[in-house]
């Protein structure tokens, strides 16, 4: 089948690789021209593990392509998918839209024969209704359909996701655009992923209401590691114990210095406002939102605490910058929030990151940038361990202690065993294991 993509960011890049690598012919059609020549010349702008391979095969191949021109793209092709993003408006709160139906707009001057319009992006409900709207002023309705698809991928692992998914959600109201929806995904099906048909909207208010809910799991489990400190218990038991609980689920229950990425934030807004506007407010989202926020400001106080209440004139190593490992995101990362105010506090912060050095810079100004993790620890007078790449983790412990000019280590991961920790002689304090010493 030959398919469009339109929007050649993170997840029409990897949707369109992964579908090419299914068997399909694929063309990523983006607006930004010095993105797309990159693109042919095989240079990936993102950082995801196993993608530039994936790319570089299937142009090879002559599954993939990249092009700025929708309509030789869309020249044969049974499917359309709209996959630009959807950033949040400044002070409002609701998904930006614009992008969309611009897509819509432009995908209708092309429709020839019956074609399947699939929005990926992550729209408020109701929007595909709006999609077929736009598209349904200069084409019959009879020559397309408009179907729901969205995504769930996990940055850095967003290859095994696509591929292996734990379900595939279509929002279809139109037997010719099921059968397509169904060859598009035959792989999927028959490696055992399930694909779940709902209606439009549903499918629509599926993705929204999954990061919600995650985005709660990671809230609550913060809150619970806050009062773990207080009462002296464990958050790692505590989270273990729940955990195991079928019911419950151990994902996403990792405590930490809150969430971030180009979804949980945004959709928990985009919800937000959703409801509000449909008078059914969700209050326990409006809480989330908050004590997110205030999340990242409590990390700042805690590592001032653990500085012995001041960080004024002292250096600071900071190791991680993106939200997570395994990705150069740094769209709501907690280093955006944790830093400036740091730096307000009168700290020198000097940062290593794996991979998100290029996309940090612009964003935080007045640090300096190590190219290793011990470059990094070289004369600080604290660590600070805000994402947990797997190479943190395997730092010798005596060589860190060494470069520090005093042993103090907080870890916003608990990446580290406290007793290690404190038999290497560090001052350590993580999130949540009783009580830590920190003040």
């Amino acid at each position: 089948m030959r398919i469009v993509m339109i929007g050649a960011g993170y997840v029409g890049l990897v949707s369109g690789a992964c579908l090419a690598d299914f068997g399909h012919e694929v063309v990523c059609v983006d607006t930004d021209a010095k993105k797309v020549r990159a693109l042919g010349g095989g240079h990936i702008p993102i950082y995801e593990p196993g993608l530039s391979e994936l790319v570089l095969t299937n142009q090879a191949a002559g599954r993939l392509g990249f092009s700025t021109s929708l309509e030789e793209a869309s020249r044969g092709a049974k499917a359309i998918f709209i996959a630009v993003g959807t950033p949040s408006l400044a002070e409002i709160g609701s998904a930006d839209m614009r992008y969309v139906y611009d897509a819509a707009q432009e995908i209708a001057r092309v429709i020839e024969d019956f074609t399947v319009v699939v929005v990926k992006s992550t729209v408020p409900i109701g929007s595909g209704d709006e999609v077929e709207r736009v598209i349904a002023e200069k084409v019959s309705r009879e020559r397309f359909a408009v179907v729901s698809n969205p995504e769930f991928l996990r940055e850095g692992a967003a290859i095994e996701d696509f591929k292996q998914p734990d379900r595939v959600v279509v929002g279809v109201e139109d037997e010719r655009a099921r059968e397509v929806m169904a060859d598009v995904y035959r792989p999927i099906q028959r490696a055992g992923s399930p694909i779940i048909y709902t209606s439009r909207r549903s499918s629509e208010m599926i993705k929204y209401a999954a990061n919600v809910f995650l985005a709660m799991k990671v809230t609550f489990i913060n809150e619970i590691a806050d009062l773990c400190e207080r009462l002296g218990a464990d958050v790692l038991d505590v989270s273990q114990g729940i955990g195991l609980d079928d019911r419950i689920g151990a994902r996403f229950l990792n405590p930490g210095p809150g969430f971030g990425g180009s979804c949980f934030p945004k959709d928990t807004l985009a919800l937000t406002k959703l409801a509000a506007d449909a008078k059914a407010p969700i209050r326990l989202v409006e809480t989330l939102v908050d004590v997110n926020d205030k999340r990242k400001i409590a990390m700042a106080e805690k590592v001032i605490r653990s500085c012995g209440g001041s960080v004024a004139g002292k250096r600071l190593a900071i190791l991680g910058l993106t939200y997570k490992p395994k990705t150069d995101d740094m769209r709501d990362a907690p280093s955006l929030v944790i830093i400036p105010l740091l730096q307000s506090a009168g700290a020198k912060i000097v940062a290593y990151d794996p991979e998100g050095h290029k996309m940090a810079k612009p964003l935080l100004p007045g640090i300096e940038f190590a190219d290793s993790a011990y470059a990094c620890l070289d004369g600080a007078d604290a660590a600070v361990v805000v994402t947990e790449w797997d190479e943190f983790r395997a730092l010798d412990l005596a060589r860190v202690k060494k470069a520090l000019t005093q042993p103090v280590v907080v870890d916003m991961r608990n990446i580290y065993e406290i007793d290690t920790m404190r038999g290497h002689g560090f001052r350590y304090v993580c999130v949540g294991r009783g009580f830590n010493g920190e003040g």
